[in-house]
């Protein structure tokens, strides 16, 4: 064994003072494997129901007319960032800080940084909510919005980020029971929320006639719905921390805590988002059929990643508890067991699709070169989503170990790389083939570099190495003893 693994390993025997005060539960002793398909599950469900209102809202979006519908798909990016940031990124953040303060035994320590983490959220959704009433029309033209589409599109922007405080909290507080362990709460709430929002959107755009305005209500009035039950969770004790609100003394410490990880965490869906733009603009240059295919494999994709989403937050309060505890090894086993859950699971529903492509294109289009484009690029690319769940698992244990900059890092080189080899093939006149082998390639490149940054990240604290003086280490050869030094 390697000096790097004695150091961590060693870290994992907790103290007698720590054992004392750290109740055994499931997730800071239980079996790992049965721990963490015990919190996915939920997870899966609540992440499924997103699939859900995507389609749901498609569907009645279309009765707007075309234009409406064109105006969602402008709009769409700017929603999906915030809810990715607002979750995935700050939320995983909130409950890895959770997490880890639960870990080392301080549940006052966790109570005062969900207080905080509703600050933090507060602060992101009133900077949104700002900026995109400010700028959010003027870059809906710069993506390509005119005429009637543009009057659609800033017609859904101007209601939902008016109200774009009401996402951040839910997920905030959604953050916080998640690093508590309580996985099925928030995730009934979100499943909730998304049945409420197809509702209420639905009514609200066509039946009383508000339009894409009525779609963005309902989502708002969903979120409402999810932060009143929630809020009322943690603020009455029922949760394993309440949110130290009053008497509440702003900490930086305690700021530092959360944004340490979720801030670095919130440029991996932005670059996420970018990796798709560029690769957008690129395959359009082949016409109308390939780029439908494209976005036929990439709602596959879409779908997979929330199971990969599911098994990775899964694994946040795990790892954050372990960490926090100290017990390092038990923290990089929770890791390693969700990525291979997470590898094998999208591995294996993605190749089935890559081997019987037509069991997915055929539910979007009946056009025959869409057909053709879209099974052609699943055949290719399908099977690679493995590495896009092995490289999400690993992400989110690597928040709950406050340790993300590595697979951050690697989101950057994946965007490189995309940019870089799809200007070579531009500039090769290369086919679709070679763009979708591109596609393929950077899926595998994510994966393979998220695992080596964890493996290469040191999780537990550094060695502590004793200074040894000459007269010490003589006096000790002589069997001087220390009191007479």
């Amino acid at each position: 064994m390697s000096e790097y693994s004695l150091a961590e390993s060693s870290v994992e025997r907790a103290t007698p003072k720590q054992a004392e005060r750290q109740p055994r539960s499931a997730l800071s002793d239980g079996p790992i494997l049965r721990t963490l398909l015990s919190l996915a599950w939920p997870n899966i469900i609540a992440n499924s129901a997103g699939t859900c209102v995507v389609i749901a809202e498609t569907s009645y979006i279309g009765r707007l007319g075309i234009e409406a519908l064109a105006a969602m798909a402008l709009v769409f990016p700017l929603v999906i960032l915030t809810m990715t940031m607002s979750g995935g990124a700050m939320g995983g953040g909130v409950a890895s800080a959770i997490a880890r303060a639960l870990g080392a035994g301080d549940t006052e320590r966790a109570s005062t940084l969900a207080a905080h983490a509703l600050l933090i959220a507060l602060c992101f959704g009133a900077t949104f909510m700002v900026g995109m009433l400010m700028f959010g029309p003027r870059l809906l033209q710069v993506l390509g919005g005119r005429g009637a589409v543009l009057e659609h599109a800033a017609a859904y922007l101007q209601v939902f980020f008016g109200g774009a405080i009401l996402p951040w909290l839910m997920n905030a507080m959604a953050g916080i029971l998640r690093g508590t362990g309580n996985m099925k709460l928030p995730s009934f709430m979100i499943l909730n929320a998304a049945v409420l929002q197809i509702v209420l959107g639905g009514t609200l755009s066509l039946g009383l006639g508000l339009g894409m305005r009525g779609v963005a209500a309902g989502a708002l009035l969903a979120f409402s719905a999810s932060i009143s039950v929630m809020g009322w969770y943690l603020l009455s004790g029922r949760a394993r921390v309440r949110p130290k609100l009053y008497g509440l003394k702003i900490s930086r410490a305690m700021f530092a805590d959360i944004l340490k990880v979720g801030a670095i965490a919130c440029f991996s869906p932005l670059q996420s988002v970018l990796s798709i733009a560029i690769f957008t603009h690129m395959l359009a240059t082949f016409g109308t059929a390939v780029l439908a295919g494209y976005g036929i494999g990439a709602r596959l994709e879409f779908m997979m990643t929330t199971v990969a989403f599911s098994f990775g937050m899964a694994s946040v309060p795990m790892v954050g508890m372990a960490v926090g505890a100290e017990r390092i090894a038990r923290a990089r086993r929770i890791a390693w067991t969700a990525a291979l859950v997470s590898f094998v699971t999208v591995g294996a529903l993605s190749t089935v699709i890559a081997i019987f492509p037509q069991l997915w294109v055929d539910i979007f289009t009946q056009d025959p070169s869409a057909r053709a484009a879209g099974a052609h690029y699943l055949r290719i690319a399908a099977p690679m989503y493995a590495f896009i769940g092995l490289a999400i698992a690993l992400y989110f244990a690597s928040q709950g170990a406050a340790k993300v900059i590595g697979p951050v890092l690697v989101q950057t080189v994946r965007l490189v790389f995309i940019a870089a080899g799809g200007s070579y093939l531009l500039a090769g006149a290369a086919t679709e083939t070679g763009f979708f082998l591109l596609a393929a390639s950077s899926m595998v490149l994510l994966g393979v570099l998220t695992l080596a940054s964890v493996m290469l990240t040191r999780w537990g604290p550094k060695p502590v190495v004793a200074e040894l003086r000459p007269a010490v280490v003589a006096a000790e050869l002589k069997g001087v003893p220390p009191s007479s030094r």
